[in-house]
């Protein structure tokens, strides 16, 4: 049984990390890994994944065509590329390739990879679809831009490409374990990828929310703070100070980043872990309120039924029986 409202001890490496924070709720699990080699003049047109997904080069030179998103994308070997997957998009030697539906192509084989174009492999890359929970989905898929480039001098490209071709491994393969193997490599990727966004020149120009503000030096300490510790009662002064900055200007730095107020992201932020517990464990209510700072079960009750539309127990219900 999940205990997902315990607090690391000062000094664990996850003590006040935001982005361990939010990995814990994402559920994120590996639903498909294909890949794909081809040679010669090519070009597939893919749906929209409508998942997170992470597409990587392990051969040659690939070329990802999103729409709406200007310029193309050219992937070298050791190079990966994120899609949000809310919009089709297109694998291809060269842009001025005409695209033919992949979809028949994915159907008529059950192997792990598939071919396209002439005889040899000239290209060889492997695509992975990233299942989230909802409130993950909310956290993450909204605030990523449609594509998110991962050079291949990275070290988070070099990771995620071997932990791509690790997932396609296990999923191919019949021996004990595979699915459980696929299912924690799914996260390492997950990882990989949040941390070359939040290092990349693309994290200062996403939407505003929690992603952007873990990106901001300046607003990031704060941040620490209330994911640290979610029960204490947090005062604008105190999260100022660890910012080094004076309330106003923090005040207007943290919502120009983040979206919202700083106090009204911490409340935002226990609504998520609230969720999460009720989705996945069966803690009393009234623990559920002590370890996110609330006085009784009826203000947290109260306070969850603001801000989702469902008191606790109804949404428990309905996200169980769903």
């Amino acid at each position: 049984m999940d205990a997902p409202l315990s607090v690391p001890a000062p000094g664990t490496p996850a003590w006040g990390d935001p982005l361990t924070e939010a990995l814990e709720l994402t559920g994120v699990r590996c639903v498909l890994s294909r890949g794909l080699t081809a040679a010669g003049a090519w070009a597939l047109a893919f749906p929209a994944p409508g998942r997170l997904k992470v597409q990587a080069v392990l051969q040659g030179t690939v070329w990802l065509l999103v729409e709406g998103a200007e310029p193309p994308v050219r992937l070298e070997a050791g190079g990966a590329a994120v899609l949000a997957g809310d919009r089709p998009y297109i694998l291809a030697s060269d842009p001025a390739v005409p695209a033919v539906d992949a979809l028949p192509l994915l159907r008529a084989s059950a192997e792990p990879f598939f071919h396209t174009g002439d005889d040899g492999r000239d290209t060889v890359t492997i695509g992975a679809h990233l299942e989230l929970d909802t409130t993950a989905e909310d956290l993450l898929l909204s605030l990523l831009p449609p594509v998110l480039q991962v050079g291949a001098a990275t070290a988070e490209a070099r990771t995620a490409c071997w932990l791509m071709e690790q997932t396609l491994r296990e999923l191919a393969s019949d021996r004990p374990g595979a699915s459980f193997a696929a299912g924690h490599l799914a996260p390492l990727l997950l990882v990989q990828v949040l941390r070359a966004f939040l290092t990349g020149a693309d994290a200062g120009h996403c939407p505003t929310g929690w992603l952007r503000a873990l990106a901001d030096e300046r607003i990031a300490p704060a941040l620490r703070l209330m994911h640290g510790d979610p029960s204490r009662p947090w005062t604008l002064a105190e999260l100022a100070r660890a910012a080094a900055m004076s309330r106003t200007s923090f005040a207007k730095r943290f919502k120009d980043v983040a979206g919202v107020p700083p106090l009204a992201y911490l409340r935002r932020w226990r609504m998520h872990r609230a969720e999460h517990t009720l989705r996945r464990a069966d803690t009393p209510l009234s623990a559920i309120a002590s370890a996110l700072g609330y006085g009784s079960e009826s203000a947290f009750s109260n306070a969850f039924k603001r801000a989702t539309g469902l008191s606790p127990r109804h949404y428990r219900e309905t996200v169980r029986s769903a």
